[in-house]
C-alpha cells in the first residue's frame, strides 16, 4: 500500500510540474514565429506563445484558428523521440482534453507538427498540448497531411533555408462537435513561405465524410493564399515582394536525403517523420 501511495504521489508531483512548466511565454517572445507580423482576424482568439510556435486558439471552438512557426534547417533533423504526451493546456479555462477525442474516431491531429518540434524536448512536449490539436480523420492525419508535414522538413533541409509555416482549420457553427464541444473542422489549410526567396504556396485539404484517402499528389490541393484568407476570415502577413509558386512548381522533395540525414544525426532507427 505504501509503495502504491508513493507512486501516486510521484505521479501527482510530475503532473503538477508538467502543468507549471507549460505556462505561456510573453507574446513578444514569439516574434521569430511570426516574422511578418501577427495574423489578423475578427474572431475572439486567445493567442498563446510557446517555445517554438504561436497559437491563435479559438476558445469557443476549442481548436486553433491558426498556428505559426518558423522552421530553420537545423531543426528539420530533430532527434527527440515522440513523447505522445497529450495533455490539457493549463493556461486556458475549460479547454480541450484528450478525453474529448476518446471513441470519436478522430485523431488528435497536430497543427504545429511534432516532427518540426523534435529538435528540443520542451518544444516537442508543448506540441502535444491540446490547444495545438484539432480533430482529424486518420486518413488525412496519417496520410496527405503527414506527407506535407514531412515535405516541409525536406524543403528546409534540401534548400538550406528557413521556412515560415501557417497552419489552421476551416470551421463554422454547422460543423460537428465531439467531446465537450470540440469542433471538427470541415477543412484544414497550410501556407508555407520560403523566407529567403519570398516564395509562397498554400494548400486546403477537405475534411468531410466519408473522409477518403486524399492520395499523394499535393498539387491537387494547392490554392491561392487569398482564397485561404477568404475562407478562414484571417489575413496572413506575407513578406514584401512575395510571389506565389505556380501549380506544379513547388519546391523539390528528396525524402531519401531527409531520412539519411536524420539517421546519420539521430541513429539508425530514426525516420524522416
Amino acid at each position: 500500500m505504501n509503495k502504491l501511495l508513493a507512486i501516486l504521489a510521484l505521479a501527482l508531483v510530475s503532473t503538477f510540474a508538467f502543468a507549471q512548466n507549460q505556462a505561456p511565454q510573453p507574446i513578444a517572445s514569439c516574434q521569430a514565429q511570426v516574422p511578418y507580423g501577427m495574423p489578423q482576424t475578427t474572431k475572439p482568439l486567445t493567442v498563446i506563445c510557446r517555445h517554438a510556435y504561436i497559437d491563435g486558439y479559438d476558445p469557443a471552438a476549442k481548436i486553433p484558428a491558426w498556428v505559426s512557426y518558423t522552421l530553420v534547417p537545423e531543426h528539420s533533423l530533430g532527434c527527440v523521440p515522440r513523447s505522445n504526451a497529450f495533455a490539457a493546456d493549463p493556461s486556458v479555462p475549460n479547454g480541450p482534453t484528450p478525453h474529448d477525442y476518446a471513441g470519436s474516431g478522430y485523431d488528435k491531429g497536430h497543427n504545429a507538427d511534432d516532427g518540426d518540434m523534435s529538435f528540443d524536448a520542451e518544444a516537442e512536449t508543448e506540441s502535444f498540448l491540446m490547444t495545438n490539436m484539432s480533430p482529424q480523420a486518420p486518413s488525412l492525419n496519417r496520410g496527405t497531411w503527414k506527407l506535407l508535414e514531412t515535405s516541409v522538413r525536406a524543403w528546409a533541409l534540401e534548400i538550406n533555408q528557413p521556412f515560415t509555416v501557417y497552419i489552421g482549420n476551416l470551421y463554422d457553427n454547422t460543423d460537428k462537435k465531439i467531446g465537450n464541444g470540440v469542433v471538427v473542422p470541415h477543412a484544414l489549410f497550410k501556407i508555407v513561405i520560403d523566407d529567403s526567396t519570398k516564395q509562397v504556396a498554400g494548400w486546403v485539404f477537405p475534411h468531410v465524410k466519408p473522409y477518403p484517402n486524399l492520395g499523394t499528389d499535393l498539387t491537387k490541393y494547392r490554392v491561392p493564399v487569398a482564397q485561404i484568407e477568404q475562407l478562414s476570415g484571417i489575413t496572413f502577413p506575407l513578406p514584401a515582394g512575395y510571389t506565389e509558386l505556380l501549380l506544379g512548381k513547388e519546391w523539390p522533395v528528396d525524402f531519401g536525403k531527409l531520412t539519411a540525414a536524420k539517421k546519420a544525426k539521430c541513429g539508425a532507427h530514426a525516420t524522416a517523420d
